[in-house]
């Protein structure tokens, strides 16, 4: 195994040259590079946003993760849809035989998401009553995991762990990311040199229970991307080949793959993340790529630039949808079958079986935040990350340098937020959902929890992080 930052097999390059600095800098700055464009803010109702981001969250959540959807609109998902404007909404109709959740607004109009089975759930457009493709079986080729040594099944070694780490103070540290309770802390897997040396679960969840995950399926959408360029599907450095861009002298044909990764081609949207995002302003499309039951990537691929490519990151999920529209563009002209992609490339190379995509109303993936999985298959995923992107003796990804700034869809502890070295990297989604490769001490460590725990449970984590980095040994 190679050392070090080589450890990331996707490029790690600068958000922006001024990623570190203030807000009124960086406001200042791209206020200076601003392109005379104009916004036009996503269409719709905000409280209809809400409601379709509530019935998804509660369709997910009863059908995918297998929770009781009372908890569920307590306690999941705020991100799509605020707490707060549930109780503006009627309280979910959750029909079992169609497999359907639907929430009304006060003025009668209805929201609905319709569970399909290995695509998850889709929030169907306003008065639709099914998506606009068909959805398909994508059904893992791997034997019972129960009968498979870990990492590629579920069979743990028998013996005693290993005798150069402190057994004791990764215990403690497995417990510490659980209290207090309301942390809400649904699963933590640690591993170490890729075994696994300490895992707890939550009330009523299971090593195998697919939990919401969110913007760690941002790094997926960045391990398939890795695996089309090692491919030479793609170069890294070409201009991204999105076809709405095609037009002569669009300017947005500038963009190139590595824009995309590193949140930097310059789309004019609205995120909550943007450094000067007002809420009180329009619904932001960021959100709305999620809720709007639209066709996401000619949302994303029709938005004018802000800022000339590469000159300015955003936080924004244009961009990795747009990426997710050159997989799509990429696997379909070979005659691949796109849904079943993820699966076949990566999914079932790793032992990943319990992972769930879902998509917008046309069959696109939205693994900008739209992804459930079980703790066990992030952690093999974060190994395949530890190893440099090597797995049973195969190359899976394109390894290329990395640079301690956030980029390809990953977080780095630049800033040192984390009590874990500088080294480490991260894939990081809303309400406390994470998984750390820590290469300098051969960690990965996978923290999933209900969303509402989400502000204390980052504290646990952080504890937890703390003992489990002075347990093992260092390289």
């Amino acid at each position: 195994m190679r050392r070090g930052r080589r450890s990331i097999a996707l490029l790690i390059v600068a958000i922006s040259a001024c990623a570190q600095e203030s807000h009124p800098t960086l406001i200042a700055r791209a206020k200076a590079l601003e392109l005379s464009t104009p916004y036009v803010p996503p269409p719709g109702d905000p409280l209809e946003h809400h409601a379709a981001g509530f019935a998804k969250i509660i369709c997910s959540a009863v059908f995918v993760t297998g929770l009781e959807p009372e908890f569920a609109a307590e306690n999941l998902g705020f991100f799509t849809a605020p707490y707060e404007e549930r109780a503006k909404l009627g309280k979910p109709a959750i029909d079992r035989a169609r497999k359907a959740v639907r929430v009304t607004l006060p003025n009668g109009v209805t929201r609905t998401a319709l569970y399909l089975g290995d695509q998850g759930c889709v929030t169907l457009p306003r008065g639709g009553q099914a998506p606009s493709f068909r959805p398909e079986r994508v059904a893992s080729r791997l034997p019972d995991p129960a009968t498979e040594p870990w990492p590629m099944g579920d069979v743990l070694p028998s013996g005693p762990p290993p005798p150069q780490i402190d057994s004791a103070k990764v215990g403690r540290a497995v417990d510490a990311a659980f209290e207090p309770a309301e942390a809400m802390t649904a699963a933590f897997v640690v591993t170490w040199k890729g075994r696994i040396v300490g895992e707890r679960y939550g009330q009523g969840i299971t090593a195998r229970t697919p939990l919401e995950s969110w913007s760690m399926g941002k790094s997926i959408t960045a391990t398939l991307m890795g695996i089309l360029i090692r491919q030479r599907a793609y170069d890294l450095w070409q201009p991204a080949p999105v076809p709405e861009w095609q037009q002569p002298g669009d300017p947005r044909a500038k963009i190139r793959i590595a824009d995309l990764l590193n949140m930097s081609s310059g789309l004019r949207i609205r995120a909550p993340q943007d450094p000067d995002y007002d809420p009180s302003g329009p619904y932001p499309d960021h959100v709305y790529l999620y809720t709007g039951g639209i066709n996401s990537f000619h949302y994303a691929a029709t938005r004018p630039l802000q800022w000339p490519p590469g000159a300015v990151g955003r936080y924004r999920n244009t961009d990795p949808v747009l990426v997710n529209y050159l997989i799509r563009l990429a696997v379909e002209q070979r005659g691949e079958d796109y849904l079943s992609f993820p699966r076949r490339a990566l999914f079932d190379k790793l032992g990943m079986r319990s992972v769930v995509i879902e998509t917008d109303p046309y069959g696109d993936f939205l693994t900008q935040g739209y992804d459930f999985a079980a703790a066990r298959d992030w952690a093999r995923l974060g190994n395949l990350y530890l190893q440099d992107g090597v797995w049973n003796g195969e190359r899976i990804l394109w390894v290329a340098d990395g640079r301690l700034i956030y980029g390809g869809f990953f977080w780095i502890n630049g800033d040192g937020d984390l009590p874990i070295p500088r080294d480490a990297y991260f894939m990081a989604g809303a309400g406390g959902q994470l998984t750390a490769i820590i290469p300098s001490h051969d960690l990965v460590v996978v923290r999933q929890g209900h969303y509402r725990g989400a502000a204390i449970g980052a504290k646990s984590l952080k504890k937890a992080l703390a003992l489990l980095v002075s347990a093992v040994p260092a390289r």
